[in-house]
């Protein structure tokens, strides 16, 4: 009986075979650099805002505590957004004409609040607490980064289960000492392995990996 392929068929089948699996794999790189750009993370974007309110110049320049805005951050799982009122114990002495305050003095006008939109915005099925980190010695830069120089505030971290993990299985890397934990640009002195050992035990630091400890 005469043979029905020719003999090159033998090639084609095998270059389709791993020609597949190649595009496939190409596929599954694509899909996982997708799934961890900053188009999906939100890392390093800059959302528009009401009024280009400035860290770098408040907190660097003015040398204004995070607490005087983010009033509840020691207190409660929210940071809490200032409402207009502490916007305008400054502005309605200061800059009190420039127009792009214009919305603040609108909405001070009118009673109704500024329409910020959220930069650290974590999925509802996500559970945070600020104040928890706080006690357990975690610095505000620990997430978000050296806010006291960025003029526009942004998402300075992925947000991604990943990036939580790294901290929660090995918190001595972030620990600092309580009082330590609003100084953007701490640095420990001396052994900071001892330190940070002697930290996680001193506040009790043991944040777990189970589901339950976020998703709740």
């Amino acid at each position: 009986m005469s043979q029905l392929f020719h003999r090159s068929t033998n090639a084609l089948a095998r270059a389709s075979l791993f020609g597949g699996i190649l595009i496939l794999g190409g596929l599954g790189y694509l899909g996982w650099v997708w799934a961890h750009s900053s188009y999906m993370t939100g890392e390093d974007i800059v959302l528009p805002q009401p009024v280009p309110f400035s860290h770098d110049h408040h907190t660097a320049g003015l040398g204004i505590d995070c607490r005087y805005c983010h009033s509840s951050v020691e207190e409660s799982a929210f940071a809490g957004i200032p409402p207009t009122q502490t916007c305008m114990n400054c502005h309605n002495i200061m800059w009190e004409r420039q127009d792009m305050l214009e919305p603040v003095r609108e909405a001070w006008r009118t009673g109704e609040a500024l329409r910020w939109n959220r930069v650290y915005d974590l999925p509802d099925y996500v559970y945070f607490d600020h104040s928890i980190h706080l006690i357990k010695g975690m610095g505000c830069e620990v997430c978000h980064g050296r806010v006291d120089r960025q003029p526009l505030i942004r998402q300075e971290a992925s947000l991604q289960m990943k990036w939580c993990l790294e901290c929660h299985k090995d918190p001595g890397r972030f620990i600092r000492p309580r009082e330590e934990v609003f100084n953007f640009g701490y640095r420990p002195e001396g052994d900071a392995s001892a330190l940070a050992a002697s930290l996680i035990e001193k506040y009790q630091v043991d944040p777990g990996t189970d589901c339950g400890v976020c998703h709740r």
